[in-house]
């Protein structure tokens, strides 16, 4: 079986081709079905907490199903493997003990005991990262080989549980329920630096990963074609798109040629007229949106007892979440031995021992997640008051929609000149834009759109299934 499987920054998803004959057949009506792969939901947060980091690659190791690709992995982890052993004899865990968790549940383990485990958010951020010693990369490869095995396993339990007679029929394989190929979505540029080189280190980890998770086939497809396909099944006459796919992690714009003449083919690069991306999405709006709002009622802009105003950096590391260096040094001894003096010589040090305590504590993490909830909300209205308590009883902070689009400035504007990129080396202006991604309901970025391309009709997307949706698409027609 085929499906499409959106590995994304924020949630992933994976699709199935439902009613109808899964093989293909043009002419039998058939649509693009989301399992259900986290407590019910389609969509399943892009995130892992571990008891213990060694514990990770343990986890990867048996939830293997493939003997030879398990005996493969363990004879390249054999030092991991041996501490995680360590791990489970001197923390007392025994062998049926849960140790790693992922999705919603990752979030409940983290958020239960935020100072102990190992959390980690939006994985796909730090693919392709620069400088990465191979104990980091193989981390990374464990990450996602987890992520990826707990997805498919769960989408081909819900697909034997609810839906596997009909997806089965016509079907004498004896597996119906196992997706063996599986089209992936990729971002144009996983990292602004070295985009070339990030590229292909990010799509190794990638396959390597979905390989040992029992994909037997991978393909990958651009983002933004992928959800441009999708809308592309409505359009009843062709069109020239711009799709705008504004994701937890990127911002890919493509300028394609759409339509009843083209949705049919299989090889799409002359009906792509140009690809643009950048490493800027809705993480971006999250952390800037955290820092503006939240860490002035944690010491941001304040003043030591001379004056000075206190070095910015520090609370910047704590809320970029999506970034493995300043997560190192925000976490790291000097950072913690620079907190202690600043405290001697601030002005406020109440503010600074919050700071401190989220620090310990390790709830920057929340406070991130926090400022999400925060975006979402004044998409749908113009202000809102903030419960801050998780950090202290009654502390709160009211945010308005104008002092978030005044803080994610620089964010729309990078991602309007990407749109600028794809217009210019397209050589024309679209009929249409299509904007998806979570992050594209901002109304800031409409409002951006509209100012840059006016008289031009914009369209919303599905814009949190279009990408799944449509990479199943195209995995019918390249495995079908």
């Amino acid at each position: 079986m085929f499906s499409g499987f959106d590995f994304g920054t924020s949630n992933c998803a994976m699709g199935i081709v439902n009613g109808g004959d899964s093989r293909g057949d043009s002419d039998v009506a058939s649509e693009v079905q989301l399992l259900p792969i986290d407590q019910g939901e389609v969509f399943m947060p892009s995130a892992l907490y571990a008891l213990n980091r060694d514990l990770i690659c343990e986890s990867a190791a048996l939830l293997m199903k493939d003997k030879q690709a398990q005996d493969d992995y363990v004879s390249q982890r054999t030092r991991q493997l041996a501490s995680a052993q360590r791990v489970r004899l001197s923390d007392d865990l025994s062998s049926d003990v849960a140790t790693v968790f992922v999705g919603q549940e990752a979030y409940d383990q983290y958020l239960s005991l935020p100072d102990e485990g190992y959390f980690v958010k939006s994985i796909k951020s730090f693919l392709g990262a620069s400088g990465l010693h191979l104990q980091s990369i193989q981390l990374f490869e464990d990450i996602v080989t987890v992520m990826m095995l707990n997805i498919k396993q769960r989408a081909e339990q819900s697909i034997g549980e609810s839906i596997g007679e009909v997806i089965s029929e016509g079907i004498d394989n004896g597996v119906a329920n196992t997706i063996s190929h599986a089209v992936i979505g990729r971002p144009v540029n996983f990292q602004g630096i070295d985009s070339d080189e990030s590229n292909r280190r990010a799509i190794e980890i990638l396959t390597v990963a979905a390989k040992r998770a029992g994909f037997v086939s991978v393909e990958f497809l651009f983002e933004p074609l992928a959800a441009g396909l999708d809308f592309e099944m409505a359009l009843t006459e062709n069109k020239t798109v711009l799709v705008v796919d504004v994701g937890g992690g990127t911002t890919d714009c493509s300028m394609v040629r759409m339509g009843p003449s083209y949705r049919d083919k299989t090889v799409r690069l002359d009906d792509v007229l140009a690809n643009s991306g950048s490493r800027v999405g809705g993480n971006d709006f999250d952390i800037q949106l955290a820092g503006n709002a939240f860490m002035p009622l944690f010491g941001l802009n304040s003043h030591f007892k001379d004056g000075r105003v206190i070095p910015n950096q520090v609370f910047w590391n704590a809320v970029r979440t999506n970034n493995v260096g300043e997560q190192a040094k925000f976490n790291g001894k000097e950072t913690g031995f620079t907190l202690q003096q600043y405290l001697m010589e601030c002005q406020k040090p109440d503010l600074l021992s919050r700071f401190i305590h989220m620090r310990d504590h390790k709830k920057n993490h929340q406070l991130v997640r926090m400022a999400e909830k925060t975006k979402i909300l004044l998409s749908g209205q113009t202000h809102c008051d903030i419960d801050l308590a998780f950090f202290e009883e009654s502390l709160s902070c009211s945010v308005t929609r104008e002092q978030f689009s005044s803080a994610v400035e620089h964010e729309v504007s990078s991602m309007i000149k990407l749109i600028d990129e794809v217009v210019n080396q397209a050589g024309c202006q679209p009929d249409l834009v299509y904007i998806t991604g979570g992050t594209a309901k901002a109304q800031v970025i409409r409002e951006a759109i509209e100012l840059k391309l006016e008289g031009i009709n914009i369209v919303d997307g599905d814009h949190f299934g279009s990408v799944a949706k449509g990479l199943t698409v195209w995995a019918q027609r390249l495995f079908s």
